[in-house]
């Protein structure tokens, strides 16, 4: 039985196109695999709160120490930590902002990349410890920066592969609805083409 956790951060609801392309994945895996348990985690929705001083205070210090405060602080990153061990498949939606993701992604981000939790530092360097994972990530962008001119500023596949892979999340797909903002055909056009990657993913 594969355990799904699906992570959405577009501050858009019905109208969004990474939404969308979350939940027809979701959706045709559960038609495949109707006993897979689906956790969702929508940080739009329900944000989390920005990392401060109390945060990392609460991370840095070690679990027997931790005052009544700092274990309160601590609980909600190692809920959002024991997602994602528990998850076989990661999916992600995640619209471009400003050529980058969302502050609400980058808020999960920060309290799930721990080191001593998902990381680890050795000898040889910084080691993930979230490994033996499947990552889907559905980027939704107004412009095309998958190729042509626009690519350089393309901050959402390349960060996100390089934090993911730092924790351990090297297997990572990337799944992109572009041209959005050029008009309805191009909307069309998009989901279209994401469409036909979905069904080509789950058919292998």
């Amino acid at each position: 039985m594969t355990k799904i956790l699906n992570i959405n951060s577009s501050v858009r609801n019905g109208d969004s196109i990474s939404r969308k392309a979350t939940a027809e994945f979701i959706s045709k895996w559960k038609a495949k695999e109707p006993n897979a348990v689906v956790v969702e985690r929508d940080v739009a929705a329900q944000p989390l709160p920005h990392i401060d001083g109390l945060t990392l205070g609460a991370f840095f210090t070690p679990a027997e120490n931790r005052t009544a405060e700092q274990a309160q602080i601590a609980k909600l990153s190692e809920t959002l930590v024991q997602e994602l061990f528990d998850a076989d498949v990661i999916v992600i939606g995640a619209p471009m902002y400003n050529f980058s993701i969302t502050s609400g992604l980058k808020a999960w981000i920060d309290h799930v990349a721990r080191a001593g939790v998902t990381f680890k530092y050795t000898e040889k360097g910084p080691v993930g410890l979230l490994t033996g994972k499947k990552v889907y990530i559905f980027t939704a962008s107004g412009g095309v920066y998958s190729e042509g001119p626009a690519q350089a500023m393309d901050f959402t596949s390349t960060y996100l592969r390089a934090v993911l892979g730092f924790i351990g999340l090297t297997d990572v797909t990337f799944i992109q609805s572009e041209g959005i903002a050029m008009g309805a055909e191009g909307v069309q056009k998009a989901q279209a083409k994401t469409s036909d990657a979905i069904n080509e993913l789950l058919a292998a």
